[in-house]
């Protein structure tokens, strides 16, 4: 039996590492990038054990620790730098295994190098595919394929021609992400902190190593777009080490958060995987490990001969519904008033923290 024609349609997180998984099970795939150059937006990533496990099957553990940092535990305070709760990552992951703060340039850089360059096209964007495999390329050509796999972000042309109606919903809220040097000394290595204001507004630094600091902020908006005034003023009342990073964000990358709440990613020839599928809030951190998890499993269910699409909606489904679950009830939690949200923090933060993971904890 030939093995299957099959086409990528993104070269970012999903993309890279569905062809590396392709790869290591001796298929091949053609991988196309509407960009001209390999964009790193985002600065930084928090790699969750679930992620880094997949990168490790990937054949990627390796790099990954000599190239990231070890996350070893977590820390919520309030906007004074008070604490609300403190608990190691074991505490939630158990033994799946390490977490890892990384640059995100690092991680693209690691999936590129991991996959055959000759694969890869940049400059050539899908401008339609349908739901025979058919794709037209945004330069008036088309090819057939057996399996198109759509991994081109929230904003995906393969979900808006073969899922029109799954559209990304703004979620009334903003971020900026930018990186900084910690000149204060007062981020501590190995500690993903999370400072919590009034209003929904959070502050979250991750140290990258070498003093330099992976810095996300965010909070609610009724608009889509970015405020037309200075964004740091809103974080003017936060202490501890914020506002000397504050001052290093003045171009730091800007983007509304949406969600894509749907669970029709596939027909037998056409998949979504990633944010192209189910775009979610950060707040558990999980867009780019469930974005892993797909492409793991898809090469999986493809290597396997398994029909496709039910195989791969009853693998992904209930997983991906959790996670947009528990992302809606902690976005909700934190934005109760800041005096009951920090008293159940004090109360319960450890504990509520391990339920929302639960249910990822075994393989996917």
């Amino acid at each position: 039996m030939a093995a299957p024609r099959i086409l990528i349609v993104g070269a970012g997180i999903a993309g890279l590492s569905l062809a590396r998984a392709l790869a290591q099970r001796g298929l091949t795939a053609d991988v196309v990038e509407r960009s001209t150059e390999h964009r790193t937006t985002g600065a930084g990533l928090y790699l969750p054990a679930n992620a880094v496990r997949v990168l490790e099957q990937l054949g990627l553990g390796a790099e990954l620790a000599a190239r990231g940092r070890p996350v070893t535990s977590q820390h919520l305070l309030d906007q004074r730098g008070r604490a609300l709760a403190r608990f190691p990552v074991s505490a939630i992951w158990g033994d799946v295994g390490a977490c890892y703060a990384i640059s995100r340039s690092a991680v693209q850089e690691m999936l590129l190098a991991a996959v055959d360059s000759s694969w890869v096209r940049l400059g050539l964007g899908v401008a339609k595919a349908d739901t025979d495999g058919t794709v037209t390329f945004a330069d008036g050509t088309q090819e057939e394929y057996d399996l198109v796999v759509g991994a081109d972000g929230v904003g995906s042309a393969v979900r808006a021609s073969v899922f029109p109606g799954s559209e990304p919903r703004f979620l009334n809220q903003v971020c900026w992400r930018f990186l900084a040097q910690d000149s204060t000394g007062l981020v501590a290595d190995g500690v993903w902190t999370a400072q919590l204001g009034s209003g929904g507004r959070g502050f979250l630094t991750l140290p990258l190593g070498d003093g330099q600091v992976y810095c996300y902020a965010d909070l609610p908006s009724a608009e889509p777009a970015e405020p037309a005034t200075d964004w740091r003023g809103r974080f003017a009342d936060f202490t501890g080490p914020v506002p000397a990073l504050l001052e290093q964000g003045a171009d730091a990358y800007f983007a509304p958060l949406q969600e894509i709440d749907d669970t029709t990613w596939a027909t037998s020839r056409v998949i979504l995987i990633g944010d192209a599928a189910h775009a979610c809030s950060p707040s558990m951190a999980q867009g780019g490990a469930m974005a892993l998890e797909d492409s793991l499993v898809l090469a999986e269910l493809l290597a396997d001969g398994a029909a496709l699409p039910a195989a791969y909606n009853e693998r992904r489904t209930e997983r991906i519904r959790w996670v947009l679950e528990q992302n809606h009830r902690r976005d909700k939690a934190r934005d109760l008033p800041a005096g009951l949200r920090n008293l159940m923090l004090r109360l319960a933060g450890e504990r509520l923290y391990k339920a929302n993971h639960s249910k990822l904890l075994p393989r996917p």
